[in-house]
């Protein structure tokens, strides 16, 4: 014992004495080190007798924390006293004018998601989400989509890879939001009203197509939705997102597999001195597909589709995007230049509200 505490006086007495980190390190090495002079007496408790080790063990367990605790206190102190010392030389004169500091930019494809949220949301639609990689079921069967339909051809759709043998349903990566709309109304039932943005993956790429881009859906069901009912709701988000005071709309019959009747919409604009102009002129420009939502997708979301009834809509939000900030070409969203971004992007602090003004 009288060792443990020779030990104990010499290492808080260098502790103490230590004027430097390099020194503090020093002592503790010598100490604790893997051939310090405590870690090695900790080496000969083994040679030691059961009734020597009872004793000897919690004495040098407690020296070592002891010595452990006193290295850290004093390290703690050099840190603090040559904080003080550095403080002793700096200065900041704090009548000089600050620096300006770089602020981040939204990317118009997050800023115009925000847009059409505070639309719809003024509408009564709430935000709903799901995965990115489905299952078939949810991304084909669930919404109507043939076996046989050129949308399952790998030509167009990316498909998960399945190990030989395994006989799960596949996957993909989803190509519209319209699972979502599905997994929707499995959770809630109707009546029920969601848009669902997000993005989507489809084998193409060209100045106006990407294989991965996004997309915004709506639906709406209850008792006694009509076709009226989704053409106002179309026009009224066309009028706030455009920033316009007219807009009109035409409904073209077409064929989509989730929706009868089904509709491609137009909206009358102008294209004069090569800018576009929406809600005026003799051209039409194609900007979403929409319809009643088939019998067999409401069965598939576990609404009976003798009792409830409803529309359904779909655009692309890169397509909005450029439309109403003029980008001409929709590869420039994805690929990371900052000049770009600094050009088209918007403020951080800007949020998107229709009472302020959405594109401010």
């Amino acid at each position: 014992m009288d060792a443990i505490a020779a030990l104990r006086a010499k290492y808080l007495g260098q502790t103490d004495q230590a004027s430097d980190a390099d020194a503090l390190e020093a002592v503790r090495l010598a100490a604790l080190g893997k051939k310090g002079e405590i870690s090695l007496k900790m080496r000969e408790l083994g040679r030691m007798s059961p009734e020597e080790r009872q004793i000897a063990g919690p004495a040098l367990n407690a020296l070592k924390s002891e010595i452990d605790a006193a290295l850290r206190a004093r390290r703690a102190a050099l840190d603090d006293a040559a904080l003080e010392e550095r403080l002793k030389t700096e200065w900041l004169d704090v009548t000089l004018p600050g620096r300006p500091r770089p602020m981040g930019t939204i990317h118009p494809i997050s800023q115009v998601m925000d847009e059409l949220t505070a639309i719809f949301a003024d509408m009564g639609f709430r935000v709903a989400e799901g995965p990115q990689i489905e299952s078939d079921w949810y991304n084909f069967d669930a919404l109507n989509i043939a076996p046989e339909h050129p949308a399952r051809q790998e030509h167009d759709t990316f498909f998960m890879h399945r190990a030989a043998g395994d006989n799960r349903p596949p996957h993909v990566l989803r190509t519209h939001t319209s699972p979502v709309q599905i997994r929707a109304m499995q959770a809630q039932g109707a009546p029920i009203r969601v848009i669902a943005p997000g993005r989507v993956y489809r084998m193409d790429m060209d100045q106006t197509h990407t294989p991965m881009f996004h997309q915004v859906e709506g639906l709406a069901i209850d008792r006694d939705i009509t076709m009226a009912q989704l053409k106002w709701t179309l026009e009224e988000f066309c009028r706030a997102f455009f920033e316009v005071d007219q807009v009109e709309l035409r409904f073209r019959a077409s064929h989509f597999p989730f929706t009868e009747p089904s509709a491609e919409v137009d909206i009358r604009c102008s294209w004069e001195g090569g800018q576009l102009k929406i809600g005026e002129g003799n051209d039409w420009m194609e900007i979403l597909g929409s319809g009643m939502v088939h019998p067999h997708v409401l069965r598939a979301g576990g609404i009976d589709p003798d009792q409830w009834q409803g529309f359904a809509f779909g655009m692309g939000i890169d397509r909005i995007a450029m439309l109403k900030y003029g980008i001409p070409d929709l590869r420039a969203f994805f690929e990371s230049d900052l000049r770009w971004l600094r050009h088209y992007g918007f403020q951080a602090l800007d949020q998107p509200s229709l009472p302020a003004g959405l594109s401010r």
